[in-house]
């Protein structure tokens, strides 16, 4: 069969993810402790595998998730189409209920099909899903790449996930995710479809 496999991961954790403080695409933060652990847990899982390139988003927290691979030597490029969804005004700040109660009716409003709504000063999942295709096409044009790692980011992958596997981008938050959790996905080129493998996979953090 001629496929492509992708292992596609979310970033490890960063202080703003244990606070609870909302990133999104303005906010460039890097790995913490824990975070830098689950990196290398799934380096030390997976490096044998012989990825053909790694992607990544623009953000460093995505870079530094997959450090031990670049420091192997695997090509790497990283692309802005990936990068999370933008926020908007509300980004870094310190939760309090109000931007709770914010988050979930703009949540809520997208469960009930409004994804086109963005975020106060921010991106829609549609936005989202407009710069992400591009990337997803250049992956998928270079059938010689039979095995790759990306590395992005929840809310981003979510919307990912859901336009690849032809579902409508209200049913995102079918697909959970996790700190450095692997969606391991087959892309089979006679059939142009995808499929799930492993989804949400946190065997290789058992340790952590």
């Amino acid at each position: 069969m001629h496929h492509k496999t992708i292992y596609l991961i979310r970033h490890g954790e960063t202080d703003f993810n244990r606070r609870g403080v909302v990133q999104g695409s303005g906010i460039d933060a890097h790995l913490n402790d824990l975070g830098r652990a689950q990196a290398q847990a799934f380096f030390e899982t997976y490096q044998h595998v012989d990825f053909d390139k790694i992607y990544t988003s623009k953000l460093i927290r995505t870079v530094q998730s997959v450090e031990g691979f670049l420091d192997k030597g695997h090509a790497h490029e990283a692309h802005e189409g990936l990068n999370e969804i933008s926020w908007g005004v509300r980004e870094g700040r310190t939760p309090n209920s109000m931007d709770s109660d914010y988050y979930r009716w703009l949540i809520e409003s997208w469960q009930n099909g409004q994804t086109d709504l963005p975020a106060e000063g921010g991106e829609s999942p549609e936005d989202v899903q407009k710069r992400l295709l591009p990337v997803v096409e250049l992956i998928l044009a270079r059938p010689e790449e039979k095995t790759v790692l990306v590395a992005m980011h929840g809310r981003a992958m979510r919307v990912l996930l859901a336009t690849i596997l032809g579902q409508p981008l209200a049913k995102m938050d079918d697909y959970p995710h996790h700190n450095v959790c692997l969606y391991l996905l087959h892309y089979d080129y006679d059939t142009s479809s995808f499929s799930i493998v492993k989804e949400n996979d946190l065997t290789h953090l058992q340790s952590l």
